[in-house]
């Protein structure tokens, strides 16, 4: 084991962020590594093997899934669609951007009683926190859990190496925890919006050139609720981030000398530009973990409050409305959704439609079918059952692997978010254009054809909510 992991320190805070104080008692279902990889149920440990990823100098994830608690995590990045490693060569800039938006989740997290976890990633914030799973407000969030069939589906595809660590309450409990956690980006997002530079937008959906000509953006990234509870992990704080090495960004733009070795920190006496400076000297981190404590705090109080606002809500009453109806049946489909009628649909939504893979695995491309097929009187979720089919065909050769994944809930979870946007009043199709969509990548006009949007738009723009 190297120096920095032999600290006694570091190893009682990866311990504490394990839910215990020795790794006999850990909560954490399990350990693995997470940059640049899909889930892979060859590569998780159980948090006694600690020590096999130390020695080896890895980065480190802990899973969301836990034997005692319900965690809630935020994350919050900037993203680059033309220079992705932007954040990492100018740290200074990128977290300087994201400053109104994480003081804004500070605000709301306060204003309900909420005191996280703050740690500081390679490109962004994580906010995380935890109820006991027999709590009185772990109950109240269970019982909103939508569609018990999408529920089954997820448990369906637990490996069998976590077989009886993840039941199908804790899926069920992940499913509403969904909701309220997509309630608290609205928040944000609605307060944000004005103060930000740049567009700030819930999870990395694709946006048009900002003032810097670059497409930039603030991501609030809940897109870990898209999927089975068993996939999902949070980065341990005082642990490497090697993504841009892992994933072969640095070898591809030449620029492995420019990025330094950083470590993930809490951001704990100090604010994002100290921190910058202390997660790239060993000596510092390890000095930071003397006094630095990584438990996931214990927020039942703050989070019933968060239930509470989220229950007197319009996005409860549109939740209420998505899942007022199913999918329809699978054996349907041929008759269903597999004969909509695209020749009525604009051309670029025809595209996405007849080209799946993998644009309609990108944010933009479901935001896109979702606005369109709003506008031809679709109910939401039966666009998330046509989004479903497409995902379920093995003729497009996806490459996800939806054994591992859930087509169903990761259709939900997307067309849920960006119609509830848009029929909550929130969205207000500023982007939804040809001249967006070109510049977003994502019109597909043959030459000399004809396409247009704005019909869609102002069918959508007359149905919207009054404030």
């Amino acid at each position: 084991m190297n120096a920095f992991y032999a600290d006694h320190s570091v190893q009682r805070r990866l311990v504490e962020f394990l839910g215990a104080d020795s790794l006999e008692h850990a909560t954490a279902d399990y350990l693995t590594h997470s940059d640049g990889c899909e889930f892979d149920t060859k590569e998780l440990r159980p948090p006694g093997e600690l020590e096999w990823f130390l020695k080896r100098d890895m980065d480190i994830a802990r899973s969301l899934a836990d034997t005692e608690s319900c965690l809630l995590h935020l994350d919050v990045e900037y993203v680059n669609f033309d220079s992705p490693a932007e954040a990492l060569v100018d740290p200074w800039r990128c977290f300087e951007l994201q400053e109104p938006v994480v003081k804004v989740i500070e605000s709301l997290l306060m204003e309900w009683g909420v005191q996280p976890l703050h740690l500081i990633t390679g490109q962004g914030h994580h906010f995380v926190w935890r109820i006991r799973r027999s709590s009185e407000v772990a109950r109240r969030i269970s019982a909103l859990s939508p569609a018990p069939e999408m529920v089954k589906a997820c448990m369906d595809r637990v490996p069998q190496l976590l077989v009886g660590k993840i039941v199908s309450s804790d899926q069920a409990a992940f499913a509403a925890t969904a909701l309220l956690i997509e309630f608290v980006a609205h928040r944000v997002k609605q307060k944000a919006a004005r103060l930000s530079s740049l567009p700030v937008e819930i999870t990395a959906v694709h946006v048009g050139p900002c003032s810097t000509s670059q497409r930039e953006m603030i991501s609030i990234d809940i897109s870990e609720y898209g999927d089975p509870l068993h996939t999902r992990m949070i980065r341990m704080p005082f642990t490497n981030y090697r993504k841009p090495w892992v994933t072969g960004l640095a070898r591809r733009l030449g620029i492995e000398k420019e990025i330094p070795a950083i470590r993930s920190i809490p951001l704990h006496e100090m604010d994002f530009r100290q921190a910058l400076k202390v997660r790239q000297v060993d000596r510092d981190v390890q000095e930071l973990a003397h006094r630095a404590c990584a438990r996931i705090p214990l927020q039942e109080e703050g989070t019933s409050h968060l239930l509470d606002s989220y229950l007197a809500s319009r996005l409860r009453r549109f939740h209420e409305y998505y899942y007022s109806t199913t999918h329809d049946p699978k054996e349907r489909w041929p008759e269903t959704y597999d004969r909509t009628p695209l020749g009525v649909l604009p051309h670029c939504v025809q595209h996405v439609l007849g080209h799946p893979n993998d644009l309609l695995l990108k944010p933009a491309g479901m935001q896109l079918v979702t606005r369109c097929l709003l506008a031809q009187g679709w109910h939401p979720r039966h666009i998330a059952g046509l989004i479903r089919s497409k995902f379920e065909n093995p003729a497009h050769g996806w490459g996800i692997h939806w054994e591992d994944y859930e087509a169903g809930t990761r259709a939900d979870f997307y067309t849920r978010l960006f119609a509830g946007l848009h029929l909550t009043g929130l969205d207000r199709l500023v982007d939804f254009n040809c001249t967006s969509t070109r510049e977003k990548g994502f019109c597909f006009l043959p030459s000399g054809g004809a396409c247009n949007l704005e019909p869609s738009r102002l069918t959508l723009l007359s149905r919207m909510p009054h404030e």
